[in-house]
């Protein structure tokens, strides 16, 4: 359903497969990708007592953005590939396609996606590196990067060395690679196939690993190419890079951003970034938020990075979308 905030969205989109039953709520997730159905789970997880009158407002809202879609376009790819079959035949048609919509089979690469990091990592470990590489440009960067840090040190600056110079991947060696992993794996997804790989791919990924991890890639990567390493560094985008965000942007950053995940965010965050957040914040909000970090006692390390990587998320949407800018990241840089 159409929402602004992605968070109401995810609440709107769990009343509703509650108010399906479970069939209905299964056939529905079928169609949804592996952090679709996570973050769907577990907001259905966490409900309780739902009010008549939220179910309503969500189906009630969930029917007009039914209306408001006309269903042309619904089905462009099987139209577009029946058009072309008939007019070029198969075997052409085929040749066109794959260049047109990028298509191939990637279950068994999609299988992946509902693994936990460890054991993709056991599962790819003793595998070459450029196939290591053409594995995790598929995954999320923030999976790719857990999967990486289970990798051998001497194999993980090469794989991101070869992330960072991969320029996509063809469909027979697509569908190669995934014959292999289908001998291990079960799936019959089929996902489009994009643009994979290139400096960003490497530089999201790195934003994602350990600050230890981070620093021994990069030494590989830099003996071997000193330039495509600082292109990568310049690529990256830090916590800390947010002290050069625009007020502006900032200011539509901390309205999407929970109290909590912002206390934990902060609690690892230097003085000077603080003072930037503080300033950008109502005065009664600030006065409170500084409040809450002096009264919060000690937090572990894992639950600080862990929020810290949530914003980043949510800074790295609005960057592309214009909402934001970081002062001195380059001409045209997105993250």
């Amino acid at each position: 359903m159409a929402n602004n905030d992605p968070e109401q969205g995810v609440i709107d989109g769990a009343i509703l497969l509650l108010s399906l039953g479970e069939e209905e709520a299964a056939q529905v997730l079928k169609y949804l990708s592996p952090r679709e159905v996570q973050k769907l789970g577990t907001s259905m997880a966490g409900m309780q007592g739902i009010v008549r009158e939220e179910m309503t407002l969500v189906l009630e809202r969930f029917e007009a953005d039914i209306g408001s879609h006309t269903g042309l376009g619904a089905d462009a790819d099987a139209y577009l590939r029946n058009v072309l079959t008939r007019a070029l035949g198969a075997d052409k048609a085929g040749f066109l396609l794959d260049r047109i919509l990028h298509t191939g089979d990637t279950s068994g690469i999609e299988s992946l996606k509902w693994m936990d990091p460890g054991s993709v990592g056991e599962l790819i470990r003793h595998e070459h590196p450029q196939i290591i590489a053409s594995i995790l440009v598929h995954l999320e960067a923030d999976q790719a990067a857990a999967v990486l840090n289970y990798l051998p040190d001497r194999v993980r600056g090469d794989v991101l060395l070869r992330i960072a110079t991969l320029d996509g991947i063809q469909p027979a060696a697509l569908r190669e690679l995934n014959d292999v992993l289908l001998k291990m794996l079960s799936g019959n997804e089929q996902i489009k196939r994009r643009k994979l790989g290139g400096i960003r791919t490497a530089a999201e990924i790195l934003n994602f690993v350990g600050s230890s991890s981070e620093h021994q890639i990069l030494d590989v990567v830099r003996q071997t190419d000193g330039d495509l390493a600082q292109r990568i560094i310049d690529e990256m985008f830090s916590f800390e890079n947010l002290i050069d965000a625009d007020d502006q942007g900032m200011q539509t950053l901390l309205r999407e951003i929970t109290p909590e995940t912002l206390i934990l965010a902060l609690k690892g965050a230097s003085a000077e970034l603080r003072e930037k957040v503080f300033r950008c914040m109502p005065s009664r909000a600030s006065l409170q938020l500084r409040d809450d970090l002096e009264a919060r006692g000690p937090v572990r390390i894992s639950e600080v990075e862990l929020q810290q990587k949530e914003i980043l998320k949510i800074a790295r949407r609005l960057i592309e979308t214009g909402d934001m800018a970081i002062n001195g990241m380059g001409e045209d840089q997105y993250v």
